[in-house]
């Protein structure tokens, strides 16, 4: 065999194993990047799914939001609804004529009599012409008119001493009958 011969078998058997590694070589890269793909495509999966579900947290919280606000905005209007009709009922019985408010102050000192026989009262200056005219009533007799005070219409009653006082105000009324009757007018009003 002559050198010829040897060098051409090593030729053929260096590209043969060339071959092999390139081969090997090209097996092995793509082995590993089908497995990079295979891997971005998970993460690629998993950051699509995260993004999407912030998505809808960050929706969902908008959501939640607009309609607290939407609320707020709504029972601030229905207070302010509620609120307009307590001071329209304050003005309407303010106009009552004279007759209603001293009706009203002789019933209220009947009342109040019970706990204070005797001592002062005072009322708006509006009501202090009706004020004199129930104390000039014989039953009456143990009080006295005062200074008239800053208050919508009835009466406060002072006993003697000034160590008892009963506020009979209408306002005092009004705010009972406000509080006790507020839910259900709301109720009513706006379902």
């Amino acid at each position: 065999m002559g050198l010829e011969a040897v060098l051409e078998e090593i030729r053929e058997k260096g590209k043969k194993e060339a071959d092999a590694i390139r081969a090997e070589s090209t097996a092995d890269s793509d082995r590993i990047l089908a497995e990079a793909n295979r891997k971005v495509g998970g993460i690629k999966t998993e950051a699509e799914e995260a993004s999407a579900k912030q998505a809808s947290r960050m929706i969902a919280q908008e959501i939640s939001a607009a309609n607290l606000l939407v609320k707020r905005e709504i029972l601030n209007t229905q207070k302010g609804l509620l609120d307009d009709v307590y001071e329209g009922t304050r003005k309407e019985i303010a106009k009552l004529p004279e007759s209603f408010h001293r009706e009203a102050i002789k019933k209220l000192l009947t009342e109040a009599k019970k706990e204070i026989p005797r001592g002062s009262i005072h009322c708006n200056a509006r009501d202090v012409g009706a004020a004199k005219v129930v104390l000039a009533e014989k039953e009456f007799s143990g009080y006295t008119l005062g200074e008239p005070v800053d208050i919508d219409g009835g009466i406060l009653i002072e006993g003697e001493g000034g160590e008892l006082q009963i506020d009979y105000s209408y306002r005092t009324f009004m705010n009972k009958v406000w509080e006790s009757g507020l839910k259900d007018a709301s109720d009513l009003l706006f379902g």
